[in-house]
């Protein structure tokens, strides 16, 4: 089988061109054009013969080529319709041996579901709009329990608050969600030049891992309490939680119950803490 040939920044402007492409920041589109930073991802990702990835905004097929080259078989998921109509013409041309593996799907990924899929996916491998990256990645872990591992190239800020952990200056909602459903950590930089349009943020690769969440504890009512303790994030729990729980003094009450000191701040708790003080109201 002959490998797939990537996409360079001729292919990616040509591509561009033939379909009036315009790429626009509300969709958050900036196209990978270098081949070895493509396969860095793959490589980063660990994606192998057989495996079931799930793409994101493929776009133009940079990534898609790499991940069928590296023997995947690919779900991709575009909002876009007319690069999604293009996306399997683009393989058929680059990798007509590799064809068969892909599917996909013409859908908003903040909206997809599992039986939309041609099977589980057990990675999710893909380079985010910056805009939605955070609410894609929470909803697709939620929603598809087969997801294992990810790789995700975001916005280098996005990422440092994805990976952030208790005590640190950009710890927030994200950090805490995305760590309910496993481990995410920042494993690489990528230059802006391998764009196009480049883009005038940076970005960086994030690598998930999921786990197991806090014994017993209901997602739903957890994700209510960080959100509620981030709010206001200067106030003491104390006062940030007094309108979850009704007021300061039952906010002071369920927090002694979980043994949360109603003078921290909620930067400072794992997400074992706030599974606590869910459990404790």
């Amino acid at each position: 089988m002959t490998e797939p040939a990537l996409l360079g920044p001729a292919e990616i402007r040509g591509l561009a061109a033939e379909l009036d492409v315009r790429p626009t920041k509300k969709l958050g589109q900036n196209f990978v054009h270098d081949a070895n930073t493509v396969r860095r991802i793959v490589e980063l990702a660990g994606v192998g013969p057989g495996d079931a990835v799930l793409e994101v905004g493929p776009g133009l097929g940079s990534l898609t080529l790499g991940l069928l080259a590296a023997g995947a078989r690919v779900a991709a998921v575009e909002i876009d319709p007319v690069l999604a109509a293009r996306l399997p013409g683009t393989v058929a041309e680059h990798a007509p041996d590799a064809a068969g593996r892909l599917t996909v799907l013409t859908a908003d990924a903040l909206r997809v579901r599992a039986a939309e899929l041609p099977e589980p996916p057990g990675a999710l491998v893909a380079n985010l709009p910056y805009n939605v990256a955070v609410p894609v990645v929470l909803h697709l872990l939620a929603e598809l329990p087969s997801l294992v591992r990810a790789l995700v190239m975001v916005q280098t800020e996005v990422a440092d608050r994805m990976a952030a952990g208790p005590g640190s200056r950009v710890y927030g909602v994200p950090s805490v969600k995305l760590a309910w459903y496993g481990t995410a950590r920042k494993v690489a930089a990528v230059p802006r030049s391998v764009f196009w349009p480049v883009p005038n943020v940076d970005s960086a690769l994030v690598a998930f891992e999921r786990g197991t969440p806090p014994a017993g504890a209901d997602r739903d009512a957890v994700f209510a309490v960080v959100d509620a303790a981030f709010a206001q994030r200067r106030k003491t729990l104390r006062a940030a939680l007094a309108g979850w729980a009704g007021s300061p003094a039952h906010a002071e009450e369920v927090l002694l119950r979980a043994g949360v000191d109603p003078r921290t701040r909620g930067e400072q708790l794992t997400v074992t803490d706030f599974a606590r003080i869910a459990a404790a109201r």
